[in-house]
Formats: C-alpha cells, structure tokens, sequence
C-alpha cells in the first residue's frame, strides 16, 4: 500500500461527517477526521471570496485514488470541491499497518 493523505474542504459539518462515514463505510478511507470550523480565502469566478468550512483529512492510498475522488465528487455539493492528495512519506510503522489492514478489502 502507497499511503495518502487527502484533504477536503466542506461547506459544513454535516456535510463533512456524511462524507467521512461514507468513505470509512465503503473502505475507502482508513479514518477520516473532521475539523469542524475552519475559514477560507480563496479566488472564486474572478473575485477573492471568505467563508467558513469545515476540513476533511482522508487516510486514504494511492491504490484507491481513482474511486476515492470519484466518490467524493458524488456526494460533494461544491462545482469544483478542493481534492487534494499528499503522499505519506513516513509514519509509525504499528498506524501504517492499521492504516493498511482498513483498506485491504478494497485493494483486492
């Protein structure tokens, strides 16, 4: 398993948790962690915009990259959510292995 860290961004928190059970129900995810306020400045449609979201941090692989952004992309609201994944470059050996046995039955 190649390890991934995806980050997520969510209009709210509802919609964050509904995400993240989603993901760890269907094996996509090992864990999700939702921060529940965070506040964003980004360009949108020419103009700067702020607003309050909340962040989805997915432990996720590079294995299920395909399916996991597809099935974001289904239960997301957002034209264009923010999906973004990071390799793992390191970790605890004894997580790792947790992380990896979560995914298994998804990697086939």
């Amino acid at each position: 398993m190649k390890p991934l860290l995806v980050s997520v961004t969510t209009e709210n928190v509802e919609q964050a948790r509904r995400i993240a059970q989603v993901l760890v129900e269907e094996r996509l995810a090992a864990c999700v962690q939702v921060v529940p306020q965070i506040h964003s400045v980004y360009r949108w449609k020419g103009k700067a915009e702020e607003a309050g979201e909340s962040l989805l941090l997915i432990k996720s692989s590079q294995e299920l990259w395909e399916s996991l952004q597809k099935r974001i992309r289904e239960l997301h609201s957002y034209e264009c959510p923010e999906v973004v994944a990071l390799p793992v470059y390191a970790a605890e050996a004894s997580y790792l292995n947790w992380w990896s046995h979560c995914l298994e039955s998804s990697q086939g």
